[in-house]
């Protein structure tokens, strides 16, 4: 990336399902076995296996998928929706996001997108935006994109655009002259945080349209940091201004 990083001079409610113990073990896994704040692992088998007790056991909450239920849950998702439809999923996320927008210039077909839209999703940010190509690599979203809003424009003029309908201030993160240090900048809280892509960094107009422009501080001999870092880096520090610590589900 033409870089975020700077090297400084001199230096939901219902029936909840059963105890994650519990459904481990019925899922045939050992009890020792504990739940992460995510997911677990056993081999390569994730997630949990049918709702124990069969059908008649099976909660009747809308938010359930009886699919999951009968065939186990084996998705990318906190334990809270375990066995939950997709759509319910969103519609929870959508209660507690927070009104921090992320967006990225995709001038190359950027393999950093999937990794910002994760991280965007495990942050609760209001939406993604991909300014540019609008096909991107979706590996590294480990499917976390189908719980999180996504927005495409062709050029930076239509994120600019959304930005000022949306009243959001566009926070560019790059090394650039004029640029301040991210750790002691306030970022506004309708923050729309914008990266360029790996290779060139922010481009011109996405310079222009930016309200501020702030760097990641650096201290070895790499003259920048991985976009998809560097976007984890600058929300996390939008999330220690303005949210509350999680509650860890």
């Amino acid at each position: 990336m033409g870089g975020p990083g700077h090297q400084p001079d001199g230096g939901a409610g219902g029936e909840q399902p059963p105890a994650v113990a519990d459904r481990v073990t019925a899922a045939g896994v050992t009890a020792e076995t504990e739940a992460g704040p995510t997911e677990w692992q056993v081999g390569t088998e994730v997630g949990v296996g049918p709702w124990p007790g069969g059908p008649s056991a099976w909660p009747d909450d809308a938010q359930y998928d009886r699919q999951l239920l009968a065939d186990g849950d084996r998705r990318n998702v906190v334990d809270r929706y375990r066995y939950w439809r997709r759509e319910a999923i969103v519609a929870d996320l959508d209660t507690r996001r927070h009104p921090f927008h992320v967006a990225i210039e995709n001038l190359g077909y950027d393999y950093n997108i999937g990794t910002i839209v994760r991280t965007a999703n495990a942050f609760a940010a209001a939406a993604v935006h991909i300014v540019g190509r609008r096909r991107w690599n979706r590996r590294g979203a480990m499917v976390t994109d189908r719980y999180q809003h996504l927005h495409h424009h062709d050029a930076v003029a239509g994120l600019v655009d959304f930005a000022a309908g949306a009243g959001l201030s566009i926070i560019g993160v790059d090394n650039l002259p004029g640029s301040v240090p991210l750790e002691t900048a306030r970022l506004p809280a309708k923050a729309l945080l914008l990266f360029g892509s790996e290779s060139e960094g922010l481009s011109a107009p996405a310079v222009a349209g930016c309200a501020q422009l702030v760097h990641i501080s650096q201290y070895g001999s790499t003259r920048s940091i991985n976009a998809g870092v560097a976007a984890g880096i600058a929300m996390h520090a939008w999330i220690r201004q303005h949210a509350e610590p999680a509650d860890g589900r």
